[in-house]
């Protein structure tokens, strides 16, 4: 299985449709809300959202939704990143509820080569989450530096340990053998 891309395998208006995707639950919501101490009430107290919010129930905190497309796009574009650069715009478009299932897909806008070194490059994407009704719900653009073919050869990815055959594990340990 794939784990990433090198900056080669990247290619202008390619479109990576990221699977599976996530329903979001309270607990998700809750859980990601009181780890980042965002205690608004939109989010935590469902009383208050029926009553007094234009929604009449909790909406997921944005942040949570933003992150779960992230990590939904890591096989697809970042796993082999040498290093996230930067966010470039992040829109919340629509809200998303407890129940609702997120879906992403990431389109690649642009490629450069590092000028600084010329064993990577910088890949510009834009992810897109939608509800499961296909409601956008959140866009991002965002640069990942990615290595070349050649960092890759260099630091002896594309094997496991012993040369045995199985995808790109770097830095996965070998068994120790349990003989006696």
């Amino acid at each position: 299985m794939q784990f990433g891309r090198t900056y080669e395998e990247f290619t202008v208006g390619d479109v990576y449709r990221h699977w599976p995707g996530k329903t979001v639950t309270e607990y998700d919501d809750h859980l990601f809300c009181l780890l980042t101490m965002n205690h608004h009430p939109l989010h935590m107290d469902s009383n208050y959202a029926e009553k007094t919010t234009d929604f009449g129930q909790n909406v997921v905190v944005g942040n949570y939704i933003y992150s779960l497309l992230l990590g939904m796009s890591v096989p697809d574009v970042s796993g082999k990143a040498i290093a996230n650069l930067e966010i470039e715009s992040l829109k919340h478009v629509a809200p998303t509820f407890h129940g609702d299932t997120i879906y992403g897909e990431t389109t690649v806008l642009d490629k450069t080569p590092s000028k600084s070194k010329n064993d990577r490059g910088i890949v510009y994407v834009e992810t897109k989450g939608y509800k499961q009704d296909g409601t956008l719900v959140c866009v991002f653009r965002r640069k990942v530096m990615v290595p070349t073919e050649t960092y890759i050869k260099e630091r002896g990815w594309g094997h496991l340990p012993g040369g045995s055959p199985g995808g790109e594990q770097p830095g996965r340990p070998e068994l120790k053998s349990q003989e006696k």
